[in-house]
């Protein structure tokens, strides 16, 4: 049997080295900021935990902000997956079905994920680069719907006067209030019942 090699052993030294150094860093980073949140968070703390020198840190990231982007990066990477999964039905029972279940694996992954979306919205509220980069965030998020929606109005599923691209950015913001309703206040709603509440009115008013 053909062992798999690691891409990474493919690298010179040096660079092997340098992506250890890098991923070290970013552990130590997600680790202080669970500990102490965005705003007490220090890059000093971090240079500590990871056990680097701090001009080594800084050829990495330049600040905080820098080093937790990262992390939110590679967080929302997640749920990319989610809303990059294949859409093409064929009915309006089945597209229900399909954003039923994209919706229960978003919020669900917000929850999984929640001590760490807790600082994700501390940070937005308190960094205006950590800020920007949600909007581009969730501009990405708005594409990828976008497609979706004018699949359905070309399958003749949606309703075909409702402007698309309005459409998947309230379609957005619906899930990202819940999600933070959910993240910030666990108890204050239910999973199954936001789903349902929210598949429900969002193909109700856009399916035919």
């Amino acid at each position: 049997m053909k062992q798999m090699t690691n891409p990474m052993d493919q690298l010179p030294a040096r660079q092997q080295q340098a992506l250890k150094t890098r991923q070290k860093l970013l552990q130590a980073g997600k680790e202080v900021f669970l500990e102490n949140g965005f705003q007490k968070a220090t890059i000093s703390q971090v240079i500590k935990k990871a056990k680097t020198g701090y001009g080594t840190a800084y050829v990495y990231f330049k600040n905080k902000d820098e080093l937790f982007i990262t992390l939110m990066e590679d967080l929302m990477n997640l749920f990319y997956k989610v809303a990059e999964m294949p859409f093409m039905p064929q009915t309006k029972e089945e597209a229900y079905e399909n954003i039923k279940k994209q919706v229960r694996m978003f919020l669900q992954l917000a929850l999984d994920e929640r001590d760490m979306m807790k600082i994700v919205k501390e940070a937005i509220g308190v960094s205006p680069e950590i800020d920007h980069k949600w909007y581009m965030i969730r501009e990405r998020f708005i594409e990828r719907i976008l497609v979706d929606i004018r699949y359905a109005q070309a399958q003749k599923l949606a309703k075909e006067r409702l402007n698309p691209a309005l459409t998947a950015r309230g379609w957005f913001y619906s899930n990202e209030m819940f999600m933070w309703e959910l993240v910030m206040n666990k108890d204050k709603y239910k999973l199954d019942d936001v789903i349902v509440n929210l598949t429900s009115m969002y193909t109700g008013g856009l399916y035919e």
